[in-house]
């Protein structure tokens, strides 16, 4: 049985999430701040957590970006329709999804339900990729430059991932995207995918200004070049 972690302040609705979860075959934790989340998230272990943005003590924004600091566990964001903004913002810290509220709880389901199926299609194979300087180990979720250790973020290794697969061939924005967060439509939000490359240039490249190894196609999307990773930064 999956475990859900619900973190939200409003116990009305922590009880409805989890009388209809509960009713669906999910098994469920609660918290009601990001602190008591980070620490529930430790002991539970669950498979996937349902996020509000706005709560006291520490607030989802903060969570999420502690949390993705040790855990790839998928996270499902909740959020006021009228702050659509705040959906972009946490994408960028690694949350995989997104659900406006008010909201429908068969909706809901199937968007879990989606979560969770890609996450276990995204169930890492044993080799480890190389190109370059690069290797990304799909087992440990690592990524080493060198010798060194890059730290990531659950997008930025997404995109990364997919990059590596193919190293030289361009990968579109919405490509990306999907890696990210999925099959939902949201093209509108394709804009997210170049936080991500800018981030992961800040940490794979010499000069980000002028990279060499993650390069823009422009209208059409993003590619690694290979050669450069061989050379010497």
């Amino acid at each position: 049985m999956k475990t859900i972690l619900i973190v939200d302040d409003k116990l009305n609705l922590v009880r409805l999430l989890q009388d209809y979860l509960g009713s669906v075959g999910y098994q469920t934790v609660a918290a009601e701040n990001g602190h008591s989340a980070l620490f529930a998230a430790r002991h539970a272990r669950p498979d996937l957590v349902l996020l509000d943005l706005m709560m006291p003590q520490l607030d989802g924004f903060g969570f999420l970006e502690r949390f993705r600091q040790e855990s790839g566990v998928p996270v499902i964001v909740l959020t006021a329709r009228e702050r659509r903004e705040n959906a972009v913002q946490c994408l960028s810290l690694g949350a995989d999804d997104y659900v406006t509220k008010p909201f429908d709880l068969p909706e809901l389901e199937a968007r879990i339900s989606a979560v969770l199926r890609r996450a276990a299609r995204q169930a890492p194979e044993s080799q480890p990729l190389r190109v370059g300087e690069l290797t990304l180990d799909p087992v440990l979720r690592t990524v080493t430059r060198g010798k060194e250790p890059l730290p990531l973020t659950p997008a930025e290794y997404a995109v990364l991932h997919r990059l590596m697969l193919a190293p030289g061939r361009v990968a579109s924005r919405s490509e990306l995207l999907g890696c990210i967060e999925g099959d939902r439509e949201r093209s509108s939000l394709e804009r997210t995918v170049d936080v991500h490359v800018r981030k992961l240039r800040l940490k794979i490249e010499s000069d980000p200004a002028q990279p060499r190894y993650l390069l823009t196609v422009f209208g059409a999307g993003y590619r690694l070049n290979p050669d450069a990773l061989l050379a010497p930064a």
